[in-house]
């Protein structure tokens, strides 16, 4: 099956009422401002005129003045299939974290969009430098060897520190 966009009237669509995910106003203006910045590039998706997901999309959509947004048909889906599809779509989104070291690598990586419009001024409010470490810390892998004899170690010394360094420190190893 391939999926086409649409564009159609904004007041042919209609939320669809038992709509579990919550938009609150910080979130529809977050929205709003992405809209405003990049365009509206991630269509409705609606199931019999009837939001399956974009709730959020379609209020910011209509306080900015949108009289066509731009959609896809999901009729394929059962009315069963629509209803659980409409709450994982919204909590796949929430189901994992951002890779700090690679979000703050990305976000220094441009200047000229203020990204504390789209929520990213408090990302690191909540980690300070050691807790990030400590964070990494929890990610390495401390293994302790037993070594009869110092030769025995000797003879796995070289394979050792090559696993040490190909995963960037996050395996420790320990002679006990």
């Amino acid at each position: 099956m391939k999926l086409e966009i649409e564009y159609v009237d904004i007041n042919s669509i209609k939320p669809y009422e038992k709509n579990a995910k919550q938009h609150p106003e910080e979130q529809i203006e977050q929205i709003k401002k992405s809209i405003e910045q990049f365009g509206m590039d991630d269509p409705i998706g609606i199931w019999r005129d009837e939001i399956v997901e974009g709730h959020g999309r379609l209020i910011a959509c209509k306080e900015l003045g949108y009289t066509e947004v731009p959609i896809i048909r999901l009729d394929h889906l059962t009315d069963e299939e629509r209803k659980a599809y409409t709450l994982a779509h919204n909590k796949l989104t929430m189901n994992s974290d951002f890779d700090l070291d690679l979000l703050n690598d990305e976000l220094m990586s441009f200047d000229t969009i203020d990204m504390k419009d789209f929520g990213f001024d408090d990302v690191f409010d909540e980690f300070d430098e050691t807790e990030l470490d400590d964070e990494r810390e929890k990610e390495k892998i401390n293994v302790s060897i037993v070594f009869e004899k110092y030769s025995d170690y000797e003879c796995i010394k070289d394979e050792l520190e090559q696993l040490v360094s190909k995963t960037n420190g996050n395996i420790s190893i320990k002679m006990i």
